[in-house]
């Protein structure tokens, strides 16, 4: 706290490590949901290590940069993709049961809650990290529509719109990165003129 109050070199901006950890492992997942290859153990690997530990990381980091968004987005998805490993994995074990076609419905919605919320907070930020937030929103809503139907077809229609998803946080991801070491915008995120609160979109405007 003293070293920032004097002016310390500012910290490497952690927004893109989580964006790339959630959008590739969204992407690889979702090409399963898309019936393009079955779940294995490289999808399970990297909801562990890149979409759950590194966002752990990048969540941490942001809350030393003192961005309330970032910490609570980058944290909480996460935990979502070790939670969701860990509910593939355990009944595996024995140590747990499989989870009902409810309470998996409930799960997603609940996520979808979440992410809808965070998508409000976007609308002060830029268009690009909308566009994730709102095509993530409607992932949730579409993967526990096909859970409580039991639908294929809408499961393959969710991996479709979920590839969308990923693709557009690597693309977030990939701005943040370039637009810093070129010094100048690479790939436009939108910014928003009346946008007060850098957040996500600091360095990368």
């Amino acid at each position: 706290m003293a070293d920032h109050a004097r002016g310390a070199a500012p910290s490497a901006n952690p927004a893109p490590l989580g964006l790339l950890g959630f959008g590739m492992t969204t992407v690889l997942l979702n090409l399963h949901n898309a019936g393009i290859f079955e779940l294995s153990a490289m999808v399970l690997a990297m909801g562990l290590f890149y979409g759950g530990i590194a966002q752990l990381i990048a969540g941490l980091l942001e809350w030393c940069a003192g961005n309330t968004f970032g910490t609570v987005a980058f944290t909480s998805y996460g935990c979502f993709w070790l939670t969701l490993v860990a509910l593939i994995v355990l009944p595996k074990t024995g140590l747990a049961e499989t989870s009902s076609t409810g309470a998996m419905t409930a799960f997603l919605l609940m996520w979808g809650l979440l992410t809808a919320i965070l998508f409000v907070g976007t609308l002060r930020i830029n268009r690009a990290l909308q566009v994730v937030f709102a095509s993530l929103t409607v992932l949730f809503g579409l993967l526990a529509l096909a859970d409580a139907s039991g639908s294929h077809a809408l499961k393959v229609v969710a991996g479709w719109e979920g590839l969308f998803c990923g693709f557009a946080a690597i693309y977030v991801a990939a701005a943040h990165v370039l637009n810093e070491v070129y010094g100048r915008i690479v790939l436009p995120l939108g910014a928003l003129r009346a946008a007060v609160v850098p957040m996500l979109a600091r360095k990368a405007a």
